[in-house]
């Protein structure tokens, strides 16, 4: 069986919205804004958005109001003909203590992050049905670190419960990580070190400190 082409899944419902005079709306979560700047950058001419930055994952309290500070700031450079609305989450942090229980000795790109995916995409579809959005989505896919199959697979699961279709993506095809680096770099916008969660936190802190030893020994 052939793999699943979600970005040409994506195309095909863009080309489907070009042909008619209505603009749908999409709630789409949001992970970070350096995540969210090429996303935007490619939504926002067939989309009325709604942007949802539900991230209590990310610690400390002082690095969750940087990002969010900045997702501002990308909000504000994006050109977009048919509005993007933000809407900020609850910052509890103890929602995704709950999500990942059980998981936690489990390193980045586990089951651990799967759950974490999970917890956001179902608040994202809740909320999207609230608002009468056409389509929910996540920034997530855009990392060359996050599996786009568990993303979508997760998407659409959660789609049937919630009744608001998934809009099917894998943002980091067609050099859609590339391009979030190059408008970040433009825009002079903070791109963080590590995912969000304190265990990403430390398993950052743990390989940039093996770095230095290494580098010092040589």
């Amino acid at each position: 069986m052939n793999p699943r082409n979600y970005q040409r899944e994506l195309d095909r419902i863009i080309k489907n919205i070009t042909r008619t005079e209505t603009v749908p709306k999409l709630l789409l979560h949001s992970c970070c804004g350096p995540c969210s700047s090429y996303v935007l950058e490619y939504l926002a001419p067939y989309f009325e958005i709604v942007l949802f930055y539900d991230n209590p994952n990310i610690q400390p309290r002082a690095e969750y109001d940087h990002r969010l500070a900045e997702q501002r700031r990308v909000i504000a450079h994006t050109r977009a003909p048919h509005g993007i609305r933000l809407i900020e989450g609850d910052y509890d942090p103890a929602r995704y203590a709950r999500a990942v229980k059980g998981l936690t000795h489990l390193p980045e790109g586990s089951e651990r992050c799967f759950a974490c995916y999970r917890f956001r995409m179902e608040a994202a579809a809740a909320l999207a049905k609230r608002l009468g959005c056409e389509y929910f989505a996540t920034t997530l896919s855009i990392s060359p670190y996050k599996n786009a199959d568990a993303i979508n697979a997760i998407g659409e699961e959660i789609a049937e419960v919630a009744g608001v279709a998934h809009l099917p993506n894998d943002f980091k095809k067609r050099g859609g990580y590339q391009r979030s680096i190059v408008l970040c770099k433009a825009w002079d916008i903070y791109r963080q070190h590590y995912c969000g969660c304190i265990f990403s936190q430390r398993e950052w802190e743990a390989r940039t400190a093996a770095q230095r030893e290494k580098e010092s020994s040589q």
